[in-house]
């Protein structure tokens, strides 16, 4: 491999208006724009790169061939007060997803909770995002994630891809303090940061890829370009099973569909999402609970740090440091994402030297 270039380095507002810019090329009106692209750039400022900008040329793929497409809004497929299904439309996920929480919220507040299941959507990117819109209005969700696109992930003790990272996510508020939200793909790593890893030059660390025979590598990309190879699930057998269950609960369970077939070959990535929302408030007891999640998380971070450790952390405190440090020091984005970006922004009708003004202020 080679080594891995200097990252260029972007004012998060900056780049977040570059985004837009693009978005609005393909169609997309104000609204849509501001949702896509706060969330992207959202992504990349809490370290998870892989749902960040550089998605944008596969969303600019998926608008040309048809899989995406602009301006939708949920369709509600169900309402009775408590339960939701609702037909994303094939729009944004972004864009969708925000609504169809929306209104889980609101059923949620009237009822104590709501099960939503949403399903025929985009990209729904990072689903921690979605979490932590349920937080802000303090409720607890619970998320079942499945992928609808090129196979991705390998079977325990399977040799080829048979679905998709498939993520779970939970969000718990916190009103004394940060609250937690666990986010996480059930595969080894995110596509994406075989992506990521990819365009830096960079290997990926053992045990997280196999190549296009079935023998693990450290290669991505074989996560990235033909023949393909496949990720592995995370935790072994146990990360496994909860692929299982967000693909059966993601996709069959909230009125979608479930992975089987080959590769169709386009670029199109689509999400079903079962969501569980849960108001503390209607349990009875929410300064109760409030109580025992401060002592719960005083008690385990009081741990002594492992030796080259920054000390115990809570799902969630990652995503915020990261978040303090690219607000400060600005968002990175390896060269060839950028000029992937720059390129989609061409095919989309925009002027790559434009975006790439907006982004560097200009």
């Amino acid at each position: 491999m080679n080594a891995p270039a200097a990252p260029l380095r972007f004012d998060a507002a900056r780049l977040t208006r570059a985004v837009h810019a693009v978005i609005a090329a393909g169609g997309s009106d104000a609204g849509e724009c501001e949702l896509v692209a706060a969330n992207l750039v959202g992504a990349n400022l809490t370290g998870h790169d892989s749902h960040g900008v550089g998605m944008v040329p596969r969303y600019a793929d998926s608008l040309l061939e048809g899989g995406l497409v602009v301006n939708r809004t949920p369709v509600v497929r169900l309402d009775t007060g408590t339960l939701l299904v609702l037909d994303g439309d094939a729009g944004y996920g972004q864009s969708i997803a925000f609504r169809a929480m929306e209104l889980a919220i609101e059923r949620a507040r009237r009822h104590g909770s709501c099960i939503m299941g949403l399903h025929n959507v985009h990209h729904i990117g990072r689903i921690g995002h979605w979490a932590e819109q349920a937080i802000a209005a303090g409720l607890v969700s619970i998320h079942f994630v499945n992928v609808l696109s090129r196979p991705i992930v390998a079977p325990w003790s399977g040799r080829d891809a048979r679905f998709g990272t498939n993520p779970f996510c939970v969000g718990i508020p916190f009103p004394a303090g940060s609250p937690v939200v666990l986010d996480m793909a059930t595969s080894a790593i995110a596509q994406g940061k075989a992506r990521v890893a990819f365009n830096q030059g960079a290997e990926l660390s053992p045990g997280k890829l196999l190549d296009s025979s079935g023998e693990p590598t450290v290669n991505p990309v074989f996560g990235v370009k033909p023949p393909y190879g496949a990720l592995l699930p995370m935790g072994e057998h146990k990360g496994y099973g909860l692929a299982v269950v967000c693909e059966l609960l993601g996709g069959a369970l909230a009125g979608g569909h479930t992975w089987r077939g080959p590769d169709p070959g386009r670029r199109r990535v689509q999400n079903g999402m079962l969501a569980i929302l849960i108001d503390p408030a209607a349990l009875g007891a929410p300064d109760r609970m409030s109580a025992e999640v401060e002592a719960f998380i005083e008690w385990v971070k009081a741990s002594p740090a492992a030796q080259g450790s920054d000390g115990v952390m809570i799902a969630g405190d990652p995503e915020r440091r990261y978040r303090a440090a690219r607000l400060a020091g600005g968002v990175p984005v390896d060269p060839n994402t950028w000029e992937e970006i720059l390129a989609a922004a061409g095919r989309l009708g925009a002027e790559p030297r434009a975006i790439d003004r907006i982004a560097r202020g200009d």
